[in-house]
């Protein structure tokens, strides 16, 4: 979509949903609610003549640990009939819940039970809201910023047992601290190397 054409879509959003920031940036349209807003706009985006925004694309969150507003949640939306799409985002914190909508775009059930499982993010009238992609049982949400590289278990099959074992996990180094600022910090050369201007002079 050309410039104008994203600016006319922008300037119709804005006057259609009141509600709504709307954002230009790197030649995509973004909209900004409110969480209790969320169901409308879309309704709106998919049914008013204008924009026909009749698929949802995807639907996942992004979280923001430092805020109080934990997450973002994020809608991607095409419109086959006017070749555009359009994004729209709403902030929630960490316990509160997003309406659901999956009354209004049925592919929003996966996509909503992924974001669930990955960040925590709740939505309230979902029809089946449980984990989809991690084990049953499964602690924690993995694509939060404060959960563990390492996980918290180990799993693997067991040819003794012949089934799967959950195992918690050993290290045996601790993570390192590292401070990107050479690759020759540690090195013990009578020198500075061409390239490592940055390490301390021995």
């Amino acid at each position: 979509m050309n410039a104008e054409a994203l600016t006319l879509l922008a300037e119709q959003a804005a006057a259609t949903l009141p509600a709504a920031v709307a954002q230009i940036a790197h030649g995509e349209l973004t909209l900004a609610v409110a969480p209790d807003e969320i169901v409308s706009t879309l309704r709106t985006l998919r049914d008013d003549p204008r924009f026909q925004f009749t698929t949802l694309l995807d639907v996942c969150g992004v979280d923001y640990p430092e805020r109080p507003q934990r997450f973002d949640v994020v809608y991607h939306l095409l419109s086959m009939r006017m070749n555009r799409r359009i994004r729209v985002k709403l902030q929630i914190a960490e316990q509160a819940m997003v309406p659901s909508v999956t009354g209004l775009f049925p592919t929003a059930n996966w996509f909503e039970r992924e974001a669930f499982d990955m960040y925590g993010i709740l939505f309230s009238g979902h029809p089946d809201l449980r984990r989809i992609l991690t084990d049953y049982g499964f602690s924690g949400h993995p694509l939060r910023k404060d959960f563990p590289l390492t996980g918290f278990v180990e799993v693997r099959y067991d040819d003794e047992e012949k089934r799967v074992v959950y195992s918690p996990v050993k290290l045996q180094q601790e993570f390192r601290s590292f401070d990107y600022l050479s690759p020759w910090e540690g090195a013990r050369a009578a020198a500075v190397l061409p390239g490592d201007e940055k390490a301390v002079k021995p």
